[in-house]
């Protein structure tokens, strides 16, 4: 399985537009090689560096697995969005205090759907795959406030 965007490389500069400091939208996605036995994908974006550690920025659960990716600013139909550190349902892009941060975007095949839940939370969500994970990959993107 892969996970690659058409905004940056593996390890790359998350390009503004996707941050704080731009329109703060979601960065387009590519799913690669699902496992045909996945029900559901799950994503989930968190910057291991914050203090509240690890401070999630973005999680979908639920995704279709024949969904080949997000485009900007979407998701795919029938995807459910969870509960970010900042209490938001959606997208927040990487918005560092100081200093380049890393962000770990996490794409996880699951053998089942999860359940839907009114506060869809990173520990619900991780209870919830624990067990049923299938394949698990990894884009990292890097971010600066300031540095355009």
């Amino acid at each position: 399985m892969q996970l690659k965007s058409k905004a940056f490389e593996d390890g790359g500069t998350i390009p503004v537009k996707f941050t704080c400091e731009g329109p703060n939208v979601s960065p387009p996605l590519e799913f690669i090689d699902v496992p045909e036995e996945a029900k559901s994908l799950v994503l989930m974006i968190e910057d291991p560096d914050a203090e509240a550690k690890p401070w999630v920025h973005w999680m979908v659960f639920n995704i279709p697995p024949d969904a080949k990716g997000f485009e900007e600013n979407s998701i795919a139909p029938g995807a459910e969005q969870g509960l970010c550190n900042g209490n938001t349902l959606g997208y927040e892009g990487p918005c560092p205090p100081e200093n380049e941060h890393t962000y770990v975007f996490k794409l996880y095949a699951v053998d089942k759907m999860l359940d839907t839940d009114p506060t869809p939370d990173r520990k619900k969500v991780l209870q919830q795959i624990h067990g049923h994970t299938i394949d698990e990959v990894v884009l990292e993107g890097r971010y600066q406030k300031g540095k355009k």
